[in-house]
């Protein structure tokens, strides 16, 4: 047998994703990008609080460890997440994450927006984005589940390597409504899919239909996006919106 190559890899190296949110620098980086906007290296150096040089390098790893994208823009580089998984990662690392101690009341605010409604990654998360599911699960739109989480009854997802406990259909209810409400389900997307809130440990839609209704709500002005943070603010428009289309009153 001597001579032959050996094919394939050996297993993940989860370290090597490790090291790179080990950095507080970088792990806010990948926060400010979290909601699938693409920004330019001297808002993320801003927000990571570091150094234009600085920004550059963690830019840099995590651009070629695949976390990241890059684009380019004239005289600019715009960074954004490499897909939907890698905002799965980072919802997944807030879930185990301890609670960042709150020291200020600018802090403390923040903290209750991004839980009341913020996006993750292209979707509507935070208690926002759970009571949605919870409105399309009780109306008979969404099938499969209840929206709970149960960790000790999760199991892998062949298909995307992240775990999962239930598998959420989209009934013919469900693509009625949506049709109604004016929900455009973007193409070569995988239509139903979840998150774990890391904040309600509940679910929130994901996938195609979640994308379909954060651009409806966006475009019906019922949120706008916060100008320094992944937190959307419902507007007069929006909390009337949700309670008469929905059913949910934050």
């Amino acid at each position: 047998m001597s001579g032959q190559g050996v094919s394939g890899g050996g297993d993940s190296d989860i370290a090597a994703v490790g090291a790179l949110v080990a950095d507080p620098g970088r792990c806010r980086i990948l926060l400010a990008l979290d909601d699938g906007r693409a920004l330019p290296a001297s808002r993320l150096a801003a927000e990571a609080g570091v150094s234009a040089a600085t920004a550059s390098s963690h830019l840099g790893k995590l651009t070629t460890a695949g976390l990241l994208t890059v684009e380019p823009h004239g005289r600019h580089r715009y960074y954004r997440l490499a897909g939907p998984a890698v905002g799965d990662l980072i919802e997944a690392l807030q879930r185990l994450a301890p609670a960042a101690p709150v020291t200020s009341l600018r802090q403390s605010s923040r903290a209750r927006a991004l839980r009341r409604a913020r996006t993750c990654y292209d979707h509507i998360a935070g208690r926002l984005g759970v009571e949605l599911m919870r409105a399309m699960i009780e109306r008979g739109h969404v099938a499969g589940g209840d929206g709970t989480h149960d960790p000790a009854a999760a199991v892998a997802d062949a298909r995307t390597g992240y775990g999962k406990d239930v598998d959420y259909a989209l009934t013919a209810s469900g693509k009625a409504f949506l049709a109604e409400f004016g929900v455009r389900i973007p193409e070569r997307r995988r239509v139903m899919r979840y998150c774990v809130d890391w904040s309600e440990q509940r679910h929130h839609l994901s996938g195609a239909v979640g994308r379909g209704l954060l651009d409806r709500v966006l475009e019906l002005e019922w949120v706008r996006r916060a100008g320094d943070s992944r937190a959307v603010h419902v507007t007069e428009a929006g909390a009337g919106g949700f309670a008469r289309v929905f059913g949910v009153r934050l």
